[in-house]
């Protein structure tokens, strides 16, 4: 039996309309099937399932009542109507009926479709793979630095976005822009960290890590590696005091005492990046009492102070980099060495290491090749006996120098170490000395201490073979690696050194 529709479906706008979402619907269903089953998908084969094809598939769905109105409207062109009105749906006419038939079943399934597909599609966009690889080139170093991270097991929206509505559409309507600017290759590079626009940590962050639970103290070990000729190991113990030094204690004392929900941090920062900060505010939430600590080296007026933006701190003041974090060459080389990527035993390795560190080349391949080159040029020119000896150890400081360098710097986004800022202790940025300089003073006399035991204690520190050790309660006074700092650092600030180059 022959198939029949009504005449106005016999028009090659509706034919190709038809074509088109038929094609796109069978394609839709392969690649399900084949992404689902046979694990062949890739990034982008998400993106063409559950975005690209159901668009085409729509267009293709609207072309088909087009052609047929354009078909009708031609036809009652040369009749004459007294009674204008509209279509008549006869289902005892056979063409309408099959028409009516095929239009309400193909409806139902579209509708089942578009359900399912606009399911999966707003997960696709909230998965990993879709934030992290799709933008490939753009997006680079954040999933690097994502999969290197602790929190590369939590999915990127769990802290970028949240729960909410709210909050999701905000993101999707962010996500327009950010389309937009990759297509026209607009964006700026390396991408600035969003501050302002970030959703307060106690929405995201403390739906894992709440305040109530940072108790602990801990122990923290660091080598480090001098640019000798043997590399020597510097070794340094540390007590983070985290919190207070007996658990039932909570956050009475350490780190996290600043988010005790006892008490309330407030600050106004003079920069963007908040770097500068004039202003800080204690106040204890049992009792009410206030106290303002102002920095007596920034000259601001109580107009201008009144001007600035009151933020309540919490744990994106400090922890600015938690998934994100650019290691800066003199840490990751350190570690490098430490897990035996690359050989301590080739001499002044590390000093040869960090000076390939202060080159900017243009792009990742230019710098594999020209770690490699100078890594060996290094050799053949000061120690020829290790370059015609020792190649292979050569090459495996090589392949580790490489490896790291590729998870901190990206040359194409103009990434590395220096252009986030990290505000976890003191080295490369001031972070802790951003408030804890003294310079901040209250009225009374008060000052915000820069006694580095506030934080930490120095269990010990020293060569790894001449270590000094302190006892159980007692802390060590910190002295400087090497022999060419001797007490200088105590009038200084640690980046007036430290600039992630530096041993």
């Amino acid at each position: 039996m022959k198939l029949k529709f009504p005449h106005s479906s016999q028009n090659w706008i509706s034919l190709i309309g038809a074509t088109i979402a038929l094609i796109s619907f069978f394609m839709i269903v392969f690649l399900f099937v084949v992404d689902t089953f046979f694990e062949k998908g890739n990034t982008y084969l998400g993106l063409v399932i559950f975005m690209v094809l159901p668009a085409v598939l729509f267009f293709g769905l609207i072309l088909i009542p087009i052609g047929m109105y354009r078909k009708t409207r031609r036809e009652k062109r040369g009749i004459i109507s007294s009674k204008p009105g509209w279509p008549v749906v006869d289902l005892n006419n056979l063409r309408t009926r099959n028409g009516f038939m095929i239009f309400s079943v193909g409806t139902s399934i579209f509708l089942l479709a578009t359900a399912v597909g606009s399911y999966e599609a707003f997960h696709y966009t909230e998965s990993v793979e879709f934030c992290g690889e799709l933008c490939h080139e753009v997006m680079k170093p954040e999933f690097v630095a994502y999969q290197n991270s602790s929190h590369s097991r939590v999915a990127c929206v769990s802290c970028h976005v949240g729960d909410g509505v709210g909050w999701y559409v905000k993101s999707k309507m962010s996500g327009l822009y950010q389309v937009y600017a990759v297509a026209m290759n607009n964006y700026p590079r390396p991408i600035p960290t969003p501050i302002a626009n970030l959703r307060p940590a106690r929405e995201t962050c403390e739906e894992c890590h709440w305040p109530e639970k940072f108790y602990f103290r801990k122990l923290r070990i660091q080598k480090h590696y001098l640019s000798d000729e043997n590399n020597s190991e510097w070794d340094i113990n540390l007590t983070m005091k985290i919190g207070s030094e007996l658990s039932a204690l909570g956050l009475q004392e350490g780190i996290h005492w600043h988010i005790n929900p006892d008490i309330k941090i407030e600050y106004k920062a003079a920069d963007y990046q908040r770097k500068t900060i004039p202003w800080v505010k204690y106040t204890n939430l049992k009792t009410g009492k206030e106290t303002i600590y102002l920095d007596e080296n920034i000259k601001m007026s109580a107009k201008e102070l009144e001007d600035l933006e009151t933020r309540t701190m919490d744990c994106m003041d400090c922890h600015t980099r938690p998934s994100h974090n650019y290691q800066p060459p003199a840490f990751f080389i350190n570690n490098a060495i430490t897990a035996g990527k690359i050989p301590k035993e080739l001499k002044q390795i590390k000093f040869a290491a960090m000076e390939i560190m202060r080159v900017d080349f243009p792009t990742s391949d230019s710098a594999m090749k020209g770690i490699s080159q100078m890594i060996n040029d290094f050799y053949k020119d000061n120690y020829p006996d290790i370059y015609a000896n020792k190649k292979e150890l050569i090459k495996k400081a090589v392949s580790g120098i490489q490896a790291e360098y590729s998870k901190n710097i990206f040359p194409e986004m103009k990434v590395k170490w220096s252009h986030y800022q990290n505000n976890i202790g003191h080295l490369e940025f001031n972070g802790c000395f951003r408030c804890h300089n003294d310079n901040h003073s209250s009225k009374s006399g008060i000052k915000i201490s820069k006694d580095c035991n506030l934080c930490h204690t120095i269990n010990a520190q020293g060569y790894s073979d001449k270590l000094e050790i302190s006892n159980v309660n007692s802390s060590l006074e910190f002295k400087h690696p090497g022999n060419t700092v001797t007490d200088e650092w105590k009038s200084m600030l640690c980046v007036e050194c430290h600039t992630g180059l530096n041993p």
